[in-house]
């Protein structure tokens, strides 16, 4: 079977225990996670073959960051060692009025580092169905950015669909221009994802100033950016956060083949941890398509696959494709 491969960093993750504040608690829980390896993570847990390919140092910390993702079931044969340290993101998860708190360490880490020549593309690529990847790989220099060009332009050439969750975290752009970088990849794009905040920043497409966003403001969205790119599909995500531990979600899915705008469901989430939602929705997203599930469905369940992941700690999410199914009968 076609395998998934994803590209970005894989990173480790320090957080206070419970509610604490970052600099109040004694030590750290630390895992591991990012953007690109908890889609792979979501992905094996549906039962999709998934590679990972990512640049470590070649240390014990990155050793056991490796084992835990092969743990939940991602090839790593993709993965190349080189440069000095793994990039570091510590999170305060916060609790009712006070929201979640994020700062990266992520300047000079062996993944900012790498270049075109070092990734395996051609082998990464040979038998596979798409390349996921996100805007997050774009922030983190211009070494990782002409990697991720690279990669998204040899996969459209080989014939393997492009995914690009549209993610956009200000502090990683630190006064550069998202827009002169994101606007270059769209046209090697087929299936796009990201919330109507990300599209504003990232490609400049307006947005109706409201929130939640009616569905005919995001059907418009959808056909602009398909009329300025051609992408085939764009899932739009919307989370309104009511306070830090209640989220409503809801996503949309829109397909240039017939112009429907296709509604994934609304949920209203008790938040045990809201890092990781929006990925456990490209997971679900990406491994129906990957099984031909009718699009309808399939934006429903990726839609509770990202609502599941809300009630989980970590990253990853912790789930199958099975429990997915029920948590949607059971509405």
């Amino acid at each position: 079977m076609p395998h998934i491969l994803t590209f970005g960093e894989l990173l480790l993750r320090l957080s206070p225990p419970g509610n604490e504040r970052l600099l109040q608690s004694a030590r750290f829980d630390v895992s591991v996670g990012g953007c690109e390896a908890n889609v792979a993570a979501g992905l094996a847990q549906f039962d999709v073959p998934v590679q990972y390919l990512t640049r470590l140092p070649d240390n014990a910390i990155a050793d056991g960051a490796l084992r835990a993702l092969r743990a939940e079931g991602v090839g790593t044969k993709h993965v190349i060692r080189g440069g000095d340290r793994m990039g570091l993101y510590f999170l305060e998860l916060g609790a009712d009025v006070r929201g979640l708190r994020t700062v990266y360490d992520r300047a000079f880490s062996a993944f900012a580092g790498i270049t075109p020549e070092q990734a395996p593309f051609d082998r990464a690529l040979d038998g596979a169905s798409w390349l996921h990847t996100s805007g997050i790989v774009a922030a983190l220099g211009d070494s990782a950015y002409q990697t991720l060009e690279a990669g998204i332009v040899q996969a459209r050439a080989a014939g393997v669909r492009t995914s690009i969750d549209c993610n956009f975290r200000p502090s990683l752009w630190q006064g550069k221009n998202p827009q002169s970088l994101m606007l270059p990849l769209m046209p090697h794009v087929d299936l796009l994802i990201g919330n109507p905040g990300a599209f504003h920043e990232m490609l400049g497409e307006p947005t109706s100033g409201s929130m939640p966003e009616p569905p005919e403001a995001l059907r418009h969205t959808a056909e602009r950016l398909h009329r300025r790119f051609g992408m085939e599909r764009i899932a739009i995500t919307q989370r309104e956060v009511r306070d830090a531990s209640t989220h409503a979600w809801r996503a949309w899915l829109w397909q240039a083949a017939d112009g429907v705008l296709l509604e994934g469901g609304w949920y209203v989430v008790r938040v045990v941890d809201r890092v990781g939602g929006g990925d456990a929705f490209a997971a679900g997203l990406l491994a129906a398509l990957h099984r031909d599930v009718p699009a309808a469905d399939a934006i429903r369940f990726a839609t509770a696959a990202g609502a599941h992941k809300l009630t989980v700690p970590g990253d990853f999410p912790r789930t199958t494709w099975e429990e997915i199914e029920g948590m949607q009968r059971g509405r």
